[in-house]
């Protein structure tokens, strides 16, 4: 028996269960389906690279077959460890623009405009660069600079300059539009995850308990009130309660397909699958959001790039020496080190794609290798409008949930992708590039509109960006209220990404944290 009991460790569920605990008269048991973070691949920045396509550390999902993109199966990597998708993202610090969350009010969602919600950004924060107006320190999340960038990376930034693109020095600043470097949620060179952040330093509290390879399949209700849940552990099965709430956090995807096996959902979806119906919720698993995204990449024969041969394999063993001696080097790499906020037309109101220009030649989430070396670059669409959703393929809990982004649906999204891409190609294209731009990986032809709609058709996916399959709101589809409680149910709520109601203008980590603690805040209110 817990006064809490918190799913998922990640960017949500390490914030929840740290801040509930730092009363020592309440107790939280905070559930994790995947292993402990003790991996050195998980530590050391460049590691992002070899999680990313395999299934360590990692659930990788596929999507159902995609109709706008050839009907190829998506790939979705979610973390699948103490810190969820925290230890095994790229670490940008990106907040989106500050109208997202004005959008999130303007919906009728009280309390969660910028205004609002900045004072839970900054208390998150400890950023090296110091504190200010929007900044904060003292938190957390430590907010670092890239230690140590590979050369090519200000080329990029050149090249952006040769072609009259804006700079930027701070996306998280008064203005997003531009070209220029990120931040990283890094510490003296190491991932600095919402778990080292949050959960690592508070493990020997005696009011914490941290389970590990439990994974939830059932959450237990009398009437509509959440009492306790069923997990599984080495494959026998657990039952544990609470005196107060339950706080799912397990993201976009875990967090709709629990409510769906527990009997919360469209009653509709729940009949097929012969689950006995607790509570009718229409929206929970729908208006799934996610940033479709696109990639361009070149061969070079630049070692200031990084890729497959003798002499990049010299670097890494000499990079492995420094980083293991001062944390610096191409080990402490994110590997997207730069990257812009862009308006593909002059009369918008703020920045409709975001480019991540990576320091090798990355093809498929790293799961297609290329002999040699190289860079590319992401773009991606900000907010799409195409909606998809999550269901289930079985009631089995322990199946992958079904996910379908339902990417490029809307033809707007296709039209702001396309105009991306040229954008994207006059940087890649830029006389900056030229000692250093070898053949593409796939060449296209950037004066057809009709080919780069193939390309995009042929090879793009998520940038792994998946929100709002439980939003906050207050329509026939919002399965949360402003206080982030599930309607119509009581001592339940949600604290992830699946609550936002629009997706966001950036990376969703630190947004997702930023909610987890406005989230803690109206627990404790309600506690007082």
């Amino acid at each position: 028996m817990y006064d809490y009991i918190v799913v998922g460790s990640g960017s949500g569920g390490s914030v929840i269960a740290s801040r509930l605990t730092e009363d020592p008269n309440i107790n939280v048991c905070l559930l994790e389906a995947g292993k402990p973070d003790n991996s050195i691949l998980i530590h050391a920045p460049i590691g992002v690279a070899a999680i990313l396509p395999r299934k360590f550390y990692n659930w990788g999902f596929q999507t159902a077959p995609q109709p706008h993109l050839n009907n190829r199966k998506g790939y979705q990597p979610r973390g699948k460890t103490i810190g969820g998708s925290s230890s095994i993202n790229a670490m940008l610090y990106v907040r989106g623009h500050k109208s997202d969350y004005d959008d999130w009010a303007a919906l009728g969602n009280t309390g969660w405009s910028f205004e609002d919600v900045l004072p839970y950004f900054k208390k998150a924060e400890n950023n090296e660069r110091g504190s200010d107006d929007l900044h904060g320190t003292g938190g957390p999340l430590n907010v670092a600079d890239i230690r140590s960038a590979m050369p090519i990376s200000d080329v990029f930034l050149d090249a952006a300059m040769q072609v009259q693109y804006p700079s930027n020095n701070d996306f998280n600043g008064l203005n997003q539009e531009g070209v220029g470097s990120y931040q990283v949620t890094q510490k003296n060179g190491e991932r600095w995850s919402a778990a080292k952040g949050y959960l690592t330093p508070n493990l020997s509290r005696p009011n914490l308990h941290v389970i590990t390879g439990a994974q939830a399949t059932k959450l237990l209700f009398e009437g509509k009130k959440a009492t306790g849940l069923t997990y599984m552990k080495d494959g026998k099965a657990h039952e544990i309660s609470t005196r107060r709430e339950i706080i799912l956090c397990g993201g976009a995807f875990a967090t709709p397909q629990l409510l769906l096996l527990s009997g919360v959902g469209p009653a509709a979806e729940l009949a097929k699958q012969g689950i006995e119906i607790v509570h009718d919720l229409p929206g929970v698993g729908q208006n799934l959001q996610d940033h479709i995204d696109y990639v361009s990449a070149y061969k070079s024969s630049s070692r200031d790039t990084m890729g497959i041969s003798l002499g990049g394999g010299i670097d890494l063993i000499k990079g492995i020496f420094q980083w293991r001696r001062d944390r610096s080097g191409i080990i402490s790499t994110p590997m997207a080190e730069r990257g812009a906020f862009l308006r593909t037309e002059p009369d918008l109101t703020r920045p409709d794609i975001q480019l991540h220009f990576v320091v090798g030649p990355l093809d498929d989430h790293a799961r297609k290798t290329h002999l040699g070396h190289g860079f590319s670059c992401h773009v991606c669409v900000l907010r799409p409008k195409s909606r998809g959703y999550v269901g289930l393929e079985s009631k089995d809990p322990l199946a992958d949930p079904l996910i379908d982004p339902n990417f490029l649906s809307e033809p707007d999204d296709m039209d702001t992708l396309v105009k991306g891409v040229k954008m994207m190609q006059k940087i890649l294209e830029a006389p900056a590039f030229d000692n250093y731009r070898g053949k593409p990986l796939y060449a296209v032809d950037m004066n057809s509109d009709t080919e780069i709609q193939n390309a995009i058709r042929s090879r793009a996916d998520t940038v792994y960006h998946p929100v709002g399959t439980c939003k906050m709101g207050s329509d026939p589809l919002a399965v949360v209220n402003p206080e982030l409680k599930v309607h119509g149910m009581d001592g339940l709520r949600i604290a992830d990404a699946s609550v936002m109601p629009t997706l966001i203008g950036g990376n969703t980590n630190a947004p997702t944290i930023m909610i987890a603690e406005k989230g803690a805040d109206m627990i404790k209110a309600d506690t007082a």
